[in-house]
């Protein structure tokens, strides 16, 4: 008699999919599913190494990159919880093995994922508490120096903050996102966001806006937290092209980023000040500007030079993608054009794409004072992405040229038959969904 057949495996994705099921509700911002999952799985976010806990509105995946590649640059291994994904879920979690880590397997995300889920037993959780419950698995399993985690929305009851002795936390820029979910006024966002600060731990805040720093400050106050403020106890600038840092313990002298554009310099600065605000690890010069010069964060002010993408564009064009999506990363983009048009002048084109629950006209303003070329494209596979014709309509209130291509690869080939006198720059932007299908198509994913 034949044995029963196995029954096939589920890939990542499916697996995904089920537990999706599960609460369909993709935002749903509460503590207590997580509290009751994490207790059956015997409180893995009590066994991991120390935390730095990181918070905001823009930056914050570009500041955990430089705290990454500081740290790696010092000898010590790094766990890493980022969202969302690009092109693959494994991007979310780098496991800090020896030799600078790496993202998690298929197969060992697949078992981390299938652990919690007969865990929670069929009880209703969201797809991304799950998901970070598989984090605090994942990196309680692995030994390792230091966990770097990023708030997935707001802070006071996002998933991740469960976390109650970090080593740091931290407060990149806040400004206006996710008010559906948030609050509709800095203030209210603030306070979501400042909510990760615990009593007596160090709390480091980039610069912000008054009302948002006011937040910040009281809620400091409040816990009794140190607080290491950008333009008060620490400052960053940039001299003669080199990050100058500073703040009562001394001045440093590094390297320009890798990352580009002049925000990044402020977002370097934040992680610096954190680390120096800690007294764990001793973090020599030496490292800090290894890691300055070496971190990367994709879809950021991203360069693509080459792939099947690139290609279809006019001949020795530039083409540049930010997952930009709300206005001040709208603002720090434009920033970052302006200084490329100083160095070497080209016509610049937009093609942009957003999801229906953004600010395109505060997005494009951004842009109005650089190009008049704007070009909406839909965003594929995302049910609540913007219809091009919104978009466009908002680039036309705003004095812009605009047409609508039905993709990305559509509006550069539409590009390259156009007669140019000097080959143009192209920033995609607009949606992280937007930037990870570009990597994809473009076949340079991130790793």
């Amino acid at each position: 008699m034949n044995a029963p057949a196995a029954k096939p495996q589920l890939s990542v994705g499916e697996l995904i999919a089920r537990l999706s099921a599960l609460h369909p509700k993709r935002i749903d911002l509460s503590l207590d599913r997580m509290h009751r999952l994490l207790a059956r799985l015997d409180h893995p976010e009590r066994k991991l190494p120390p935390v730095i806990h990181v918070a905001g509105t823009n930056g914050k995946g570009s500041t955990i990159a430089y705290l990454r590649a500081i740290l790696e640059a010092a000898g010590l291994r790094v766990h890493v919880f980022t969202s969302p994904y690009l092109v693959r879920i494994n991007e979310c979690y780098r496991l800090g093995d020896a030799g600078g880590g790496r993202l998690v397997g298929d197969d060992e995300l697949r078992a981390v994922l299938e652990h919690c889920e007969r865990a929670n037993a069929g009880d209703p959780i969201t797809i991304f508490e799950a998901e970070t419950a598989a984090a605090f698995c994942l990196f309680a399993q692995h030994p390792a120096d230091v966990v770097l985690l990023e708030v997935g929305l707001g802070g006071r009851l996002d998933s991740t903050n469960v976390i109650e002795a970090p080593l740091a936390t931290v407060i990149a820029p806040v400004s206006m996102d996710h008010t559906e979910f948030l609050g509709d006024t800095l203030t209210a966002i603030a306070g979501e966001k400042a909510a990760i600060i615990k009593r007596d731990t160090p709390v480091i805040c980039a610069e912000q806006f008054s009302e948002a720093m006011a937040v910040v400050e009281a809620q400091a106050g409040r816990m009794r937290a140190p607080l290491h403020a950008a333009g008060q106890q620490w400052h960053v600038s940039v001299e003669r092209g080199r990050l100058v840092y500073q703040d009562d313990r001394g001045l440093m002298d590094l390297a320009a980023p890798k990352l580009f554009g002049r925000h990044q310099f402020d977002n370097a600065g934040l992680a610096i000040a954190t680390l120096r605000a800690q007294s764990v690890f001793r973090i020599d010069a030496a490292a800090f500007e290894a890691g300055i010069v070496s971190a990367e964060w994709p879809a950021r002010m991203q360069r693509l030079v080459s792939g099947a993408l690139v290609d279809q564009g006019p001949k020795a064009c530039e083409v540049w993608l930010d997952g930009g999506h709300n206005a001040e990363g709208g603002r720090v983009a434009a920033a970052a054009l302006g200084d490329l048009e100083e160095r070497v002048s080209r016509p610049l084109v937009v093609i942009a794409g957003m999801m229906a629950n953004k600010d395109a006209a505060g997005f494009l303003a951004n842009f109005a004072g650089l190009t008049r070329h704007i070009i909406a494209v839909p965003i594929p596979d995302r049910d609540n992405a913007m219809p091009p014709d919104r978009l466009a309509d908002a680039a036309r209130a705003l004095g812009m040229r605009v047409e609508i291509a039905a993709s990305v690869e559509a509006a550069l080939q539409t590009l390259s038959r156009l007669a140019y006198e000097v080959p143009p720059r192209i920033l995609i932007t607009g949606s992280l969904y937007l930037a990870g299908h570009v990597l994809a198509i473009n076949g340079t994913p991130p790793k």
